[in-house]
């Protein structure tokens, strides 16, 4: 019996082996599942170049900052001027400006993570008789905006040619007549961290004339 047992034992083993090196006897081959994790997902903050719009159309290149992922990143857009109005006249770009921090991000940038802080009427003006002629004057006290909100508007005025200065810092006050404008500048940890625009700097009075 014990013969008849290792013979039979050995027959087995060798029909296994044949069948692992030839067909598999129609034993389907398993694979072990790999959890390779999620598909691969547009990275946040990158949009695609079809979102910006085509500069054949009647306006001027602009670029704004919007929030995303907690930081300040910048978006392209195209505005239309004024009938009548010049790229040169700085109140009406600022109002442009502004005007498109306000709109909702388009389909493909509320896709790609951004958003804008920047909400309400929210209208701007040029210098008092007394402020210095590159300042600027909001309808709201820019210390009563949301902080975020503050940094997207100091951020897009500055990279934009409303700025004159060196330092790339805006001259921006509010609609009270006699208050001080003050000067705000966009700092990378600024960008990085747009609700501490509040704190992270003091905005320093510009004297008037």
């Amino acid at each position: 019996m014990t013969l008849r047992f290792q013979k039979a034992a050995t027959a087995l083993a060798g029909i296994a082996a044949l069948c692992a090196a030839v067909t598999g006897c129609g034993i389907r081959d398993t694979s072990v599942p790999v959890d390779a994790g999620q598909a691969p997902s547009r990275v946040p903050c990158d949009l695609p170049a079809e979102n910006i719009t085509t500069q054949a159309q009647e306006g001027i290149p602009v670029r704004i900052y919007l929030v995303c992922s907690s930081q300040l990143v910048s978006a392209d857009r195209t505005v239309r001027l004024p009938q009548g109005a010049g790229s040169t006249d700085r109140v009406r770009v600022a109002q442009l400006l502004l005007d498109e921090l306000r709109v909702p991000p388009t389909a493909a940038e509320k896709q790609a993570g951004f958003s804008t802080d920047v909400h309400g009427a929210l209208t701007v003006q040029g210098p008092d008789k007394r402020d210095p002629r590159t300042a600027l004057r909001l309808s709201r006290a820019p210390e009563s905006l949301p902080a975020a909100a503050l940094a997207q508007v100091i951020c897009t005025y500055a990279e934009s040619a409303l700025v004159e200065s060196q330092d790339m810092a805006v001259l921006l006050g509010g609609p009270a007549a006699g208050d001080p404008v003050r000067s705000y500048v966009c700092t990378p940890e600024v960008k990085e961290r747009p609700e501490a625009m509040s704190t992270a700097q003091e905005p320093s009075p510009v004297a008037t004339s």
